[in-house]
């Protein structure tokens, strides 16, 4: 039987092993069984030239040649790590009309690539679990997750308040400070912004917000939740407030409303958030 669903995974930035690859074709085939997608890892994934999965070069039309595939659709980003707003300009400029009828699923430094499709239109987009979770403990389950997602679009993979936001986004809180004012900035207005983050001081954190807080399309937001900060490193002296009141203090500043909490983050448990209007 064919397979009902083509995946194709590229690294924007850091790369992945093949051992690891390997690891997700078992369990999606262990899975899903006869529904299994077929998912292919461009040979660039594997590749190495320093922080890097291959040059911007490479990683640019690895990227492009499988977006631009018709037989594929749906491109998962094999992982974050940093590059993808390195090569994310050049390779926006080349998609064509395939590239748009798929569906693109990623988060963490993916985060430039998604924003910078969101920004040119692109319809299907998604915030959520990469390959690279699943070395992660309990990993198995966000790959579980994503690839339901990916397949039926299963409701259970998805943030719960998607359903009640209205439009919603997801981003890194560095990711995305990094990219406003850029071309890869997608308007935000009216949408629910989920917030995340990993292994940043509490100090750095609370500069981005600034920044995020300032943008005037962010003041356009209908409100921002916090998703989970972890391995939050100790400063040399406390910072003083906690990371709900930081971001409560910087919304409040900028006339944003703090809707709480949400179920993502850099873990296994972290959930599917569309871009967009819920469907």
């Amino acid at each position: 039987m064919a397979p009902s669903l083509r995946i194709g995974v590229v690294a924007p930035g850091t790369r992945i092993d093949p051992e690891l690859a390997e690891r997700v074709k078992r369990l999606a085939a262990d899975c899903f069984l006869d529904r299994a997608p077929e998912i292919v890892f461009h040979p660039q994934c594997f590749l190495s030239a320093g922080h890097f999965a291959g040059e911007d070069e490479a990683r640019a039309a690895a990227f492009v040649e499988f977006a631009n595939d018709p037989g594929l659709d749906a491109i998962w980003f094999a992982r974050g790590g940093y590059g993808a707003c390195r090569m994310a300009e050049a390779a926006l400029a080349q998609l064509n009309e395939h590239a748009r009828a798929k569906t693109y699923l990623g988060y963490s430094d993916a985060g430039a690539l998604l924003g910078g499709l969101y920004a040119k239109g692109f319809k299907h987009i998604a915030h959520g679990p990469m390959p690279v979770d699943v070395i992660r403990p309990g990993g198995d389950a966000a790959v579980r997750r994503a690839l339901a997602w990916l397949i039926d679009r299963a409701p259970e993979s998805v943030e719960l308040g998607v359903m009640f936001d209205g439009k919603s986004a997801a981003f890194n809180i560095m990711v995305l400070s990094s990219i406003l004012g850029t071309p890869l900035e997608p308007d935000l207005s009216g949408h629910v912004l989920m917030l995340e983050d990993i292994g940043e001081y509490l100090y750095r954190l609370d500069r981005a917000l600034f920044q995020i807080t300032s943008s005037p399309n962010i003041r356009q937001a209908r409100g921002i939740k916090l998703g989970r900060l972890t391995d939050v490193p100790e400063n040399d002296k406390p910072f003083g407030m906690g990371e709900e009141e930081m971001l409560k203090h910087w919304c409040a500043r900028a006339g944003v409303a703090y809707l709480g909490r949400c179920d993502i983050g850099h873990d296994a448990e972290n959930k599917v958030v569309p871009f967009g209007a819920s469907k």
